[in-house]
């Protein structure tokens, strides 16, 4: 349920707040984000990075241990992790302390057109520039790097992880159906009527926390039209009228139609779903990497481990993106904030940007880098192999989530609408009116 109080509460100090930031445009705090190799003595102090993570997570967990080691030789040194995983309340945070000009050295953003306002006030260091002087440009996955760009190419965040969104499915599932995996996104709804019709839920959804649902708002659109069209939407020159976003619409409305997810998926959380999947329940799971602990291990059902399987993104007939390209997000981006950037800084992620690699490798996962082996764990499946060695075949365009590239207001209105439409509430005609009318009001067209 969508607490509609704090919902408000947090748009409007979003809205203010940009107000804020677009009234100081090309103030500046003085610092030169060029200057990736500032001169001067390296005075140990505490530092801040603002994160939007996990506190347990392991992107956490490495830079902590690191954090320590370059403090053992640097007498004075301490990285705050100031941790607000809930993302509403971080965005909220995040851009009220840019709005006062009180952003600490270190901060999490997306490549939203709002952290590109901060890049194009100066506000934020070149990493474009920061890796190439470190000499570490060459070791980052390229697709790990393009995630974090801004349209125009530039670059202003660091990835600390690498990820790859798989649909997993149960084999068994399928075969007692009598269907096969989805060759295109058409074949979804009549995949998910025979699954009906055999008793099964087709596809387990986290609906409860909006953006698994807006995943799928995402494919059409990126199979038929490339990542342009929500680089188009966002800024208002396009329109969820256009043919790719009805396309989607009604994609998504067929798909409520032939009930393709689960009863009561609006209020289902994350552990749930995971867990109708995991347990045999569903056929179909969209989820990433990140969850291979659980997909790929002798932590699965041993009832329906040897009947996991995934495939990635189907096409489209025309589709004018590749097979192999899909979503392989690389995170929220950490960056660096120009004015406070100085020798000290630098050292630092010198230092941690060097040792991250093969501390986040060894705990099992991808590094945003292809200089350290992913270290599989002893109980994994041949599934976790495989998945991990597809990260090196990952296509050029890369299908944006779309939570991180729309502003928040008319995120929020997507989220709610989709739910309604797939639903059946509403039809495809009035969620695209609605939408349109939305996105007029929140970033003008």
């Amino acid at each position: 349920m969508v607490n509609h109080a704090r919902t408000a509460s947090w748009l409007a100090l979003a809205a203010a707040t940009a107000v804020v930031l677009s009234g100081c445009a090309g103030s500046g705090t003085g610092g030169d984000p060029t200057d990736v190799n500032p001169e001067g003595e390296i005075t140990p102090r505490e530092i801040s990075w603002l994160l939007s993570r996990p506190a347990d997570g392991g992107v956490i967990t490495a830079m902590q241990k690191i954090a320590d080691e370059y403090a053992a030789d640097h007498p004075g040194f301490a990285l705050n992790l100031i941790t607000t995983p809930d993302r509403p309340s971080y965005i909220q945070k995040y851009e009220t302390l840019a709005a006062a000009n009180k952003l600490p050295e270190l901060f999490d953003t997306d490549a939203t057109p709002f952290a590109q306002k901060l890049a194009e006030q100066g506000r934020m260091v070149d990493v474009d520039l920061l890796l190439d002087d470190l000499g570490l440009a060459d070791d980052y996955r390229e697709a790990a790097l393009n995630y974090q760009r801004f349209d125009d190419g530039s670059l202003y965040m660091v990835p600390f992880e690498f990820q790859l969104e798989f649909f997993w499915y149960n084999r068994d599932l399928l075969q007692q159906a009598g269907v096969s995996v989805p060759a295109t996104l058409d074949d979804f709804a009549p995949m998910c009527e025979a699954l009906r019709a055999q008793g099964i839920t087709p596809i387990a959804l986290d609906g409860a926390d909006g953006w698994p649902l807006e995943r799928y708002m995402a494919y059409y659109p990126f199979r038929q039209a490339g990542p342009e069209y929500v680089q188009k939407l966002k800024t208002g020159e396009a329109k969820f009228s256009d043919a790719p976003g009805r396309a989607a619409a009604d994609w998504l409305y067929g798909l409520g139609q032939a009930g393709c997810f689960q009863e009561g998926f609006s209020s289902t959380g994350y552990a749930d779903a995971q867990a109708q999947f995991t347990s045999g329940k569903a056929a179909v799971y969209n989820i990433g990497t990140w969850e291979l602990a659980n997909l790929a291990t002798d932590e699965l059902d041993a009832g329906v481990r040897d009947s996991v399987d995934y495939f990635t993104l189907p096409t489209l007939p025309g589709a004018v993106t590749a097979d192999d390209e899909y979503v392989a997000p690389s995170g929220i981006g950490m960056a660096v904030n120009a004015s406070t950037y100085d020798p000290l800084v630098r050292d630092f992620l010198a230092f941690a940007l060097e040792r991250y690699p093969a501390e986040v490798a060894a705990s099992g996962a991808l590094s945003p880098t292809t200089d350290a082996a992913t270290e599989i764990p002893a109980n994994a499946t041949p599934l976790y192999t495989r998945a991990i060695e597809q990260a090196g075949e990952v296509g050029e365009k890369l299908a944006m989530p779309w939570d991180t590239q729309l502003d928040p207001a008319t995120n929020t209105r997507l989220q709610q609408e989709l739910t309604l439409l797939v639903q059946g509430d509403i039809t495809p005609d009035e969620f695209v009116s609605t939408m349109d009318a939305a996105l007029t009001e929140n970033v003008g067209g």
